[in-house]
């Protein structure tokens, strides 16, 4: 079903006649389906590790989601929007240990980081140094950070070198995913509900039908395409809006649909990966990140982003929980220590990424962490990358999927193996 769904969000096939548009997209999935089966009489066998990374376009904001709680600066840089310190309360910050602590909005989080599968690096990010969310995402999706035109997503260039498919659900075309590899695309974000299949009456309501049943994944797909078109049509609203703080979140989302669909995108992925054993990798994005005025604390607009992003994560640890599968949270970068005077927080520069499974040694913060003191920030206003977020990646693919040296510089070109990081995966 997935293959039908990227044929018929086609453009090219947005208006045929309903019989033929069918018998098409039909004859289009049985042409997959039968090399699917095909490749598994042949003997193969799917690699052993799944890998998800979720991509959170806009920059979200990761001093409110990792609480650097016992550095007292923190507090200095963010009179309103700072989170409490850990008091036991639902107000406050849940303390991961004496220095750090979860947004409370993360709390379905904290089983994972007691069970040692989950765990953040708080400076993380790309060497590059640009504050522009399209060169910034650019760098991260193709793997060559201070690089523009055109070149393949470092996922696509894994999945040719690991030998396994990968799928996008959500986006139309994420950069991440392009590339000579073949993939499969599930797009139900904005850009497929405003052209291709879901964005023509008569070709969603075939769509629609084939996903008629009342089994779990149909019931995802038809909850998901109402949400994406319910956020099209608010995205769609939010073009007139002449505030250009409007505008500019608009463009960060690249395409992205909201946090709150995050949690059926998930679902989606993990039924779809489950049904086909040679769908190995997987990719989720979600935008709204880019919080430049009323960010909110503990409650807010980041606050319901991330509780969504909480449930999405949970969800995607029920499915993706096997030895070796490892999912990846990452933004293209961070944003300033100090809040702006609209109670919001600009682009800044390092991060924390977060990575969850069993091949992760969780319950641990790794990696350096030099405090939000003036003289460590860079240029005088940011976290510092500390970790280029290739280098993270790196150990990921050697501890779970077994990629030598050579494949991982092939996948990276450029990047320096970073041995603070060694103890970033179990052996």
């Amino acid at each position: 079903m997935p293959a039908l769904l990227q044929y018929l969000s086609h453009p090219r096939h947005a208006r045929l006649p309903r019989r033929a548009f069918l018998a098409q997209g039909l004859s289009a999935a049985a042409t997959v389906w039968a090399g699917t089966a095909a490749w598994a009489q042949s003997g193969n066998e799917a690699p052993a590790a799944r890998l998800v990374v979720v991509f959170l376009r806009g920059a979200y904001d990761g001093l409110s989601a990792l609480v650097p709680y016992g550095d007292r600066n923190y507090y200095q840089l963010r009179n309103s929007i700072a989170i409490a310190a850990p008091d036991g309360s639902a107000q406050t910050a849940i303390a991961l240990d004496d220095h750090f602590a979860l947004h409370p909005a993360l709390a379905p989080l904290q089983p994972l980081w007691q069970q040692g599968v989950l765990a953040a690096i708080p400076a993380a990010g790309s060497p590059d140094a640009t504050r522009s969310h399209f060169d910034a995402q650019h760098h991260w999706e193709t793997g060559r950070p201070g690089l523009s035109g055109s070149a393949p997503g470092w996922l696509n260039t894994l999945a040719g070198i690991t030998h396994a498919n990968a799928m996008g659900v959500g986006e139309a075309n994420p950069q991440i995913l392009a590339g000579s590899a073949p993939v499969q695309l599930v797009p139900h974000g904005q850009a497929a509900t405003r052209q291709g299949a879901l964005g023509d009456a008569r070709t969603r309501d075939a769509v629609l039908q084939l996903y008629a049943g009342q089994d779990t994944l149909a019931q995802a797909f038809r909850a998901g395409a109402e949400s994406r078109m319910q956020t099209a049509q608010t995205l769609s609203q939010a073009d007139l809006d002449p505030a250009q703080t409007a505008k500019e979140m608009q463009a960060a989302n690249n395409g992205a649909g909201t946090a709150q669909g995050l949690l059926l995108d998930a679902r989606h992925l993990g039924t779809l990966m489950r049904q086909n054993p040679r769908l190995r990798l997987g990719f989720l994005s979600a935008g709204g990140w880019d919080t430049h005025a009323n960010q909110g604390g503990v409650t807010g607009a980041l606050a319901s982003n991330l509780g969504h992003l909480a449930q999405a994560l949970v969800q995607l640890r029920q499915d993706f929980s096997q030895a070796n599968d490892v999912i990846a949270v990452c933004s293209e970068f961070g944003r300033t220590s100090a809040e702006n005077g609209t109670r919001g927080t600009d682009h800044g520069h390092g991060n924390t990424l977060w990575l969850l499974g069993n091949r992760v040694q969780g319950g641990r913060v790794h990696g350096h962490w030099s405090g939000l003191a003036a003289g460590e920030l860079h240029e005088g206003r940011d976290l510092p990358v500390q970790h280029d977020f290739r280098a993270v990646f790196a150990q990921v693919l050697r501890a779970s999927q077994g990629l030598s040296a050579q494949q991982t510089d092939q996948l990276f070109p450029g990047f320096a193996w970073d041995p603070a990081l060694d103890g970033l995966m179990h052996s």
